[in-house]
């Protein structure tokens, strides 16, 4: 089973709609036998949280449940547990490798390298307010990381 986190600041927005964007697609491609995804955060601010309303809102309007998240920070063991982990910024790829992952990097990559954008980082919405593009990268980029799953054979 391949094992993918996702990873924001909060772990209340970009990363739990990775999570359940990128658990629909997998389960509509029926793979979901072979991949398992989480989401965490690199800082403590919202542990214990739910989802953010408007994300949630936003997840809720592609048909998409995420009752049940409850935020949580990235560990150290996680490098080892995890196959892929799927920063949202590159600050969040620092932050993991020096702070939890003792300067290991080799399983960190960008969302948006599996789309046609790679090293676009995926703007906050908490900042920005706009959810829906937020929707849309993080979709693409989902769908690209499948993509890539599936054609490097990594679904064994």
């Amino acid at each position: 089973m391949i094992k993918i986190l996702f990873v924001c600041w909060g772990n209340i927005c970009r990363s739990p709609m990775a999570e359940y964007i990128f658990k629909d697609i997998v389960k509509k491609a029926k793979l979901d036998n072979l991949i398992y995804a989480e989401s965490a955060a690199t800082s403590t601010e919202e542990i214990g949280n739910p989802v953010y309303p408007p994300a949630r809102d936003e997840l809720k309007h592609h048909g998409i449940d995420c009752s049940g998240h409850h935020a949580r920070q990235v560990r150290s063991r996680d490098y080892l547990g995890f196959d892929y982990i799927i920063a949202m910024e590159e600050i969040h790829r620092s932050i993991m490798r020096s702070r939890f992952f003792g300067g290991a990097d080799d399983k960190i990559s960008l969302l948006m390298d599996y789309s046609s954008k790679p090293g676009i980082e995926i703007a906050d919405p908490w900042y920005t307010g706009d959810f829906v593009t937020t929707y849309n990268q993080i979709k693409e980029g989902c769908d690209g990381l499948l993509e890539y799953l599936v054609n490097e054979n990594k679904l064994r």
